[in-house]
């Protein structure tokens, strides 16, 4: 079993700055100031909400707990606004019609805001989100998730064969690579992509508009 692990923002999907926008308002909404501009590709919910409140642990569980009631306010403005990346939803039904690919979610986002913001594009039905991983669970690192959804996938399932991480920035081509995972690098987000291919993914896409060259890259061994 092959476990393929997306990125959510900047790979799937992009949010119309939706996701910015309720980590301001929740930010705001427990410190009670605008937040300092952040860099948020790549990272997790905690690394952006720590960054933000300076390194201080103590209001990050009502951060992260006001960031999830923020973006299902916004979930319908979200679907207006943003889009699905071409070709995205045609690669996800391909995989998923294989019995030897099981699809999940590798994401800084916390749990509620990944399932928010690929259902507003109607993308959770190819997805198991119960073998995910993300930006609320204990680990700060990206290359530590890689070895939470393996575990959940080894519960579930089986356990896998071999993982594929697809993401948008070096940051996710490098969780890869500490994780022991395949990288495939998708020049749809956020990166310049020579920066991205820099990173020396295992395979580069510059979209995902081919679908049978984008499932022949992630399912490579």
């Amino acid at each position: 079993m092959l476990l393929v692990l997306w990125d959510v923002d900047g790979t799937l999907v992009r949010t119309a700055g939706h996701g910015r926008y309720a980590f301001e308002e929740a930010f705001e909404t427990v410190v009670g100031r605008v937040p300092e501009p952040v860099d948020y590709a790549g990272r997790t919910d905690k690394q952006i909400a720590l960054t933000m409140l300076a390194g201080e642990h103590e209001h990050l569980p009502r951060v992260l707990e006001e960031l999830a009631g923020a973006l299902e306010l916004r979930k319908e403005q979200m679907r207006e606004e943003g889009f699905a990346y071409p070709g995205v939803a045609e690669v996800l039904e391909e995989l998923h019609g294989r019995e030897d690919v099981v699809q999940s979610l590798l994401t800084g986002n916390i749990q509620p805001n990944a399932v928010i913001k690929v259902s507003a594009f109607g993308l959770d039905r190819w997805l198991d989100f119960e073998v995910g991983a993300y930006g609320s669970d204990p680990h700060e690192e990206r290359s530590d998730l890689v070895a939470v959804a393996r575990a959940r996938a080894a519960a579930k399932y089986a356990e896998p064969t071999g993982a594929v991480l697809v993401g948008d920035t070096p940051l996710d081509v490098r969780a890869a690579r500490e994780a022991g995972a395949r990288a495939v690098a998708v020049a749809t987000g956020f990166a310049d992509p020579e920066t991205l291919r820099a990173s020396e993914p295992d395979a580069y896409l510059e979209d995902f508009t081919d679908t049978a060259a984008a499932v022949a890259a992630i399912t490579s061994t």
